[in-house]
């Protein structure tokens, strides 16, 4: 049975890639989990136009995440923290810290979008990349201070 794939699978192949499969494996997995449709000529030619759709609004969202971060590159952010002895936090400075602070600049971003390696727990400055679209990033600086 040949099956048009919706999602990349790894042992399969990737997303709009037509494969074969047996037809147990795509009624009883691939269909009901929306991984796949059967591929027939009406399918072929929905999932050309969806792609089409897809691909006008990515670069429509890349155009906008790179006006963003044209804006970002000169932002940095102070957070103010209560320390304990030998400048360490009591708690952490984390990504939803980091998108307050950034909201009451003006910027609008969500704390998925703060690529932390780990959370912040000393005073100091730290770079954080910001990752605006899967192809736009721009790192800002993050001044953490004490009261």
């Amino acid at each position: 049975m040949e099956v048009i794939l919706l999602k990349t699978m790894e042992p399969l192949g990737n997303r709009g890639d037509t494969v074969k499969v047996k037809p147990g494996y795509a009624r009883n997995y691939l269909f009901p989990k929306k991984f796949a449709v059967l591929a027939t000529g009406s399918n072929r030619r929905g999932f050309k136009e969806e792609e089409k759709v897809l691909t006008r609004r990515d670069i429509v969202d890349m155009r906008a995440a790179k006006d963003k971060a044209a804006k970002l590159a000169e932002v940095s952010v102070t957070i103010t923290v209560q320390v304990g002895e030998e400048d360490k936090l009591y708690g952490s400075v984390t990504s939803i810290d980091i998108a307050k602070e950034l909201g009451l600049q003006g910027f609008e971003i969500d704390k998925k979008q703060i690529m932390l390696g780990e959370p912040i727990k000393k005073v100091g400055v730290y770079n954080v990349a910001l990752q605006l679209h899967r192809e736009v990033g721009v790192p800002i600086k993050v001044w953490v201070v004490k009261e």
